[in-house]
């Protein structure tokens, strides 16, 4: 059997009232690492080796989670895009059967100047799944001279339930569709997250309401909007000038994470 370099597999299954990681498959450049938790969840940390994605990288990664599991998919650090005249790419595609939980919580892609990046996320939740998801790039090394340098940024993501679209998100972006720096004004850092399901309705509700027409100063280092998705789930948009203020944004309105997982995802990190 012939393995595609860059390519991983993960299944969660429930057994005995805990999440179990039945199976953790990756192949070089993709390196999957599942530390113990306290809680009832079961997480995996995706990396690269070399800290990063280079020029040609590929990297495809299928994970399910089957019923009444709960996992957490996150990165060991932000994915570092590094200069090349060579594309990279990551997919994600992640199948989340009834009565489970998928949390979906990486650090932002940080492509560097002159550097090409595509993704695609392919979501498909059962009736009853539940999803907590959140994705966002910064501008690149801002402190080295970097900002809104790279040559192209693609990004699209379906959200699928019971085989229905229910959010299909795509951004581009690229200097040969105007100057970045300008078109990107002040900030530094685009995010969005999305909280749907039944096991976090309730949260995803108070969430909606509670931001729905909220009034955001003139010239404020953070814009963020909240929209109903389906009804029981909200879709958040960020945009900050920098990376920490973002991460502490969502840390903030996704604190209802911790207590599905088992622990703090965020702990020390934003």
């Amino acid at each position: 059997m012939r393995v595609i370099p860059g390519s991983g597999s993960l299944h969660f299954q429930k057994v005995r009232g805990r999440t179990v990681l039945t199976t953790a498959v990756a192949s070089s450049p993709l390196r999957l690492l599942h530390p113990r938790n306290s809680g009832s969840a079961a997480w995996v940390y995706a990396a690269t080796f070399g800290g990063g994605l280079l020029g040609g990288d590929t990297i495809s990664l299928d994970a399910r989670v089957g019923p009444g599991a709960a996992a957490m998919i996150s990165t060991q650090a932000s994915t570092k895009v590094y200069r090349s005249e060579r594309a990279v790419s990551q997919c994600l595609r992640a199948d989340v059967a009834d009565d489970s939980l998928l949390a979906l919580l990486p650090d932002p892609v940080t492509p560097f100047a002159e550097s090409s990046y595509s993704q695609e996320q392919h979501i498909d939740l059962a009736a009853g799944a539940s999803l907590v998801a959140v994705d966002w790039m910064t501008a690149g090394r801002v402190s080295f001279g970097e900002r809104w340098q790279f040559t192209s940024y693609g990004s699209r993501t379906w959200i699928r339930r019971a085989s229905r679209v229910i959010l299909h998100d795509a951004m581009a972006l690229s200097p040969a569709d105007g100057d970045l720096t300008a078109r990107m004004g002040r900030f530094n850092c685009v995010a969005w997250a999305v909280a749907i399901g039944p096991a976090v309705r309730a949260a995803a509700l108070r969430l909606a309401g509670a931001l729905d027409g909220a009034a955001v100063p003139r010239r404020s280092d953070i814009l963020l909007s909240a929209a109903p998705l389906e009804d029981d789930g909200v879709l958040l948009r960020v945009a900050g000038t920098s990376a920490q203020q973002v991460g502490a944004v969502l840390k903030q309105h996704l604190n209802f994470v911790p207590a599905l997982i088992g622990d703090d995802p965020w702990a020390a990190r934003w």
